[in-house]
């Protein structure tokens, strides 16, 4: 290590502690000396790099911030340069790095559109006359009970005030179609008991029976597609991990949601934590991966302890480990909260953020399937199309293709909220109309005006796309997208100009900056939005071919997702004449 040269800020006691608690420092000393061996590639666990964010977390959590000083004990414990650890500290809205001067909680208040309408600069009001210190925060994964809020603790456990399963309850209940859902309220979430008296951990049994070829042929024919945005054939992506050479592969499962509008993984997580571990053991054992991650996003400590209970259970009762249920293979999980950070919902940014770098996209090729996380094999899904897998297994591709269309078999989660009565999650099978799934959730509040599908990075629909059927096929003939499943109503009260603003601001500020297109083409997007919005003038056409030029400029030359469909909101505020016409 003496390649490394750290400042002369040293650690506090307190923040000594903090880094202990995470990587004792007899782990780190049986390390320093092969540390140098992998430091120019991409090792299994990249000696302790991979612990960087947990340090980063305990200190923040300890502390209140990340000095200079815990975080040159953090670089040195860990064998990182302190320039990447600051990179990786200073990347993520959950970590300071900066003295914010007190050692209170930090109240977290959602700023994006769905809390926009309930009303939160009334609870930030109200907070900071209390003597809160407020920060103001992009979507907390909380829009079914907007305004949302939480609080980051120092020195106590974070915690959403909202959670409450007495209070909780899923608008569908008792709905005998529900398929991912009919566990959720139904299933004692911290028991495995509870869990395999209704059902849980066959689907595992089956699978061992069955063999990996099998059940990825099960999945495959099922017709199962990504429930993340992309839509990606699960069987595809499965077998071809299945058939890379080696014993070092990973599943991911992705938790991350941060698409505004989107809260379908808090819920799950949080009522069905059982199913997702038992789907992620399946899909191991069908890939050939020993080792299985859940990346979990930080706003979101009660579905992260459930989870790890759940975890625990499972390795007491042999479902994970050394010999899952018997069949003589190894797969076991690690969680790993992620910080605040929307790109880490892209998947190669995320194997960055588990590694200990930040968390910035990779360009493909090559893909996960073959370089992912520490550039091994990794089949990476979110817990949606996950928990699809058991009835899959168990039922058979046949039953599973028995609702849906033919091109979109199966159903799908939609996270309704905005003026509607009942906001909330609920499940429908593809081909539903958007109308019938608005009416599901007790219909508009008001007039209607618009509704954004697919989250921030989606596109608006005017009340003429109220037939439009749900779907895969339907939706992109129509220009549309159902993205991670949000669904957000706005009615004819709403100031859609503020909206569209919202979403320029939070593309602004989520762009990771690595190129140039989505790092420049967001920022003057959101400059020629706030021009407009402060003219109350109609968007002049040069303003509108400016927002066309750049939106052209990232979907052909971002790296990732994010800068591709950045304008997308904007360009269909502005074709439905949502926002540019004079005030």
């Amino acid at each position: 290590m003496a390649d490394l040269h750290f400042g002369d800020d040293q650690p506090t006691q307190a923040e000594r502690a903090a880094i202990d608690a995470i990587v004792p420092q007899a782990d780190a000393a049986t390390v320093v000396e092969t540390e140098r061996l992998v430091r120019g590639g991409r090792s299994r666990r990249q000696g302790l790099r991979h612990l960087l964010l947990p340090v980063l977390h305990s200190l923040q959590h300890e502390i209140g911030w990340i000095s200079p000083g815990g975080l040159n004990g953090a670089a040195e414990r860990l064998g990182v340069p302190p320039a990447e650890a600051y990179g990786v500290a200073t990347f993520y809205e959950l970590l300071r790095t900066t003295d914010p001067g007190h050692r209170d909680d930090v109240v977290h208040v959602c700023v994006d559109p769905t809390c926009a309408l309930a009303d939160n600069d009334g609870l930030r009001a109200s907070l900071e006359a209390d003597g809160a210190k407020v920060h103001a925060s992009p979507c907390l994964g909380q829009c079914d009970r907007a305004p949302a809020l939480f609080v980051q603790g120092v020195g106590r456990p974070d915690r959403v005030p909202a959670d409450d399963d007495e209070k909780f309850r899923l608008p569908q209940a008792g709905d005998p179609g529900l398929r991912v859902l009919r566990r959720v309220g139904v299933v004692d979430p911290t028991s495995l008991d509870s869990y395999r008296d209704h059902g849980g951990y066959e689907a595992l049994i089956a699978a061992i029976a069955m063999g990996s070829d099998a059940v990825i042929a099960a999945i495959s024919d099922s017709g199962l597609s990504g429930r993340g945005g992309a839509a990606f054939p699960t069987g595809i992506k499965w077998r071809a991990v299945a058939d890379e050479p080696g014993p070092e592969k990973h599943v991911v499962a992705n938790c991350d949601e941060s698409e505004p509008g989107t809260f379908k993984d808090r819920i799950v997580c949080e009522h069905d934590p059982f199913a997702v571990i038992e789907s992620m053991t399946i899909a191991g054992l069908a890939t050939g991966a020993p080792h299985g991650w859940i990346y979990i996003r930080g706003e979101y400590p009660r579905a992260t302890a459930r989870l790890e209970d759940a975890i625990a259970q499972a390795r007491a009762a042999g479902l994970l480990g050394d010999d899952v249920a018997g069949s003589g293979q190894r797969f076991d999980i690690e969680v790993r909260r992620g910080a605040g950070a929307y790109i880490c919902g892209e998947e190669t940014a995320l194997f960055n953020s588990i590694e200990g770098f930040r968390g910035e996209p990779r360009n493909k090729p090559p893909f996960p399937t073959t370089h992912g996380l520490f550039s091994q094999p990794t089949a990476i899904n979110n817990p949606e199309t996950l928990i699809n897998v058991l009835d899959i297994v168990v039922d058979g591709p046949d039953a599973y293709r028995s609702v849906g269309t033919e091109r979109s078999p199966g159903t799908r989660l939609f996270c309704l909220s905005g003026r509607v009565g009942v906001p909330g999650l609920y499940e429908v099978p593809f081909g539903t109309t958007l109308g019938d799934l608005i009416d599901l959730s007790g219909g508009p509040t008001g007039s209607l005006a618009a509704v954004l599908l697919g989250g921030a990075a989606g596109v608006f629909v005017g009340p003429d796309a109220l037939d439009m059927p749900l779907t895969l096929e339907d939706t992109r003939e129509a220009g549309a997208t159902l993205g991670s499943g949000v669904v957000t109503v706005f009615d004819d009260t709403v100031d859609m100009e503020a909206v569209v603003v919202r979403i320029a601001e939070f593309f602004r500020d989520e762009s990771c900056g690595q190129c140039v297109p989505c790092r420049v083409g967001t920022q003057r997007q959101h400059e020629v939005l706030v021009e407009l919005q402060a003219s109350g003038q109609p968007l002049a056409p040069e303003r509108a071919e400016l927002i066309d030029d750049m939106a052209l400029a990232m979907v052909d030359a971002s790296i990732c997702g994010l800068g591709h469909t950045a304008a997308s909101a904007v360009r269909s505020a502005l074709s439905l004449g949502l926002i540019g016409n004079s005030q």
